[in-house]
């Protein structure tokens, strides 16, 4: 009969969430004044430089806008004018006696009213010229565009929802967004304070990615963020993981997996799993004694390592171990035992 020592390493615990990718900022443009469309200034797919002008709307409506302030301005000023006139004429008047105080009043309240009527007009002016630059929609960012929502001659207004026109996406760093479960933050926490293994906290932990073709990402993450609320519907913590994007591999919208550690299983006991029968929520191994004879006993399991099991309670290392298989056990008969060396050298839970 098989017969395998239980062995004793520390593993460390690797989890795997599913997350997608965002660019470092994604930032769609909408259009700030309504009208048609008149150019397009770039390809789409295309990177995009910050500043760079991208869409042209018309705007005769608006240089209307802006005629017709300039004009109220200047009948402003004008009027402006006339009152700071008929101001400078009354004064000397009242301090003769030959006009009233009233007529004083009058003069300067009428004055600083043309004031006010010159400060509004500019104001008018300026939210004109403001109206008209908007009319250039241009890149806020560096970065990579998509494909248009909207073509030259389409109508185009800030009153619609999602009427966005495009979006840019800076990828030279990626967001990598995931969530975890209530109880595995829960967990991190309590690790993070008992402070016992090398896994302190989880944003200190290095981050890799699984991508959609199951390569592993050439970059290695780190956690940048975690949201300030658990998510009452699906109980459950969104994490933000930043990753380098050197090579341009990782677009927004990819679905990838977040791969780091979690735990650390300090000088954890290991069998084979062939060595470990379960039955139902019962799990038990039979034991090799002096005797050369296999008893059975009930042992608590932890994690699958590869190809073995962690031993949380009831095996002790270097215990031996039978592999039987199918074949039946007789806890009263001898066997012939028959050592052989596992392998215990994987190194990862998952």
């Amino acid at each position: 009969m098989n017969i395998v020592a239980a062995g004793q390493k520390t593993i460390p615990v690797y989890t795997e969430f599913v997350g997608e990718t965002y660019g470092i900022s994604d930032i769609q443009l909408q259009a700030r004044v309504p009208g048609w469309i008149t150019g397009i200034f770039f390809k789409e797919g295309d990177f995009v430089k910050k500043g760079q002008l991208l869409f042209s709307i018309d705007d005769q409506e608006i240089r209307n806008k802006i005629d017709a302030a300039t004009a109220q301005l200047a009948r402003a000023n004008s009027q402006k004018s006339n009152m700071q006139s008929d101001l400078n004429r009354v004064e000397p008047l009242v301090k003769m006696n030959a006009l009233s105080q009233r007529d004083l009043d009058a003069a300067i309240a009428a004055n600083n009213s043309a004031k006010a009527e010159v400060d509004a007009a500019q104001a008018a002016l300026a939210n004109a010229r403001v109206e008209q630059s908007y009319t250039q929609i241009k890149a806020p960012i560096s970065g990579i565009i998509g494909i248009n929502n909207y073509q030259v001659g389409d109508y185009v207004s800030p009153n619609v929802i999602g009427s966005n026109l495009n979006t840019i996406s800076a990828v030279g760093e990626m967001r990598v967004r995931f969530p975890i479960s209530e109880s595995e933050y829960l967990r991190f926490v309590r690790r993070a304070r008992s402070d016992t293994s090398s896994v302190k906290t989880i944003s200190k932990v290095p981050v890799k990615l699984i991508l959609g073709d199951g390569t592993e990402f050439n970059e290695t993450g780190r956690i940048d963020l975690a949201n300030r609320e658990i998510d009452p519907q699906t109980g459950s913590l969104l994490i933000q993981a930043i990753f380098s994007n050197k090579q341009n591999v990782l677009r927004p919208g990819q679905y990838v997996k977040v791969r780091f550690q979690t735990d650390l299983y300090n000088d954890a006991v290991l069998v084979p799993q062939q060595a470990v029968s379960q039955l139902q929520n019962i799990y038990q191994v039979y034991v090799l004694n002096d005797s050369s004879k296999v008893s059975p006993r009930i042992v608590k399991v932890g994690s699958r390592v590869g190809s073995n099991w962690i031993i949380q309670e009831g095996i002790k290392p270097g215990e031996k171990l039978a592999i039987i298989g199918s074949a039946a056990i007789n806890p009263k008969i001898p066997v012939k035992p028959v050592m052989m060396n596992w392998n215990y050298d994987s190194t990862s839970v998952q």
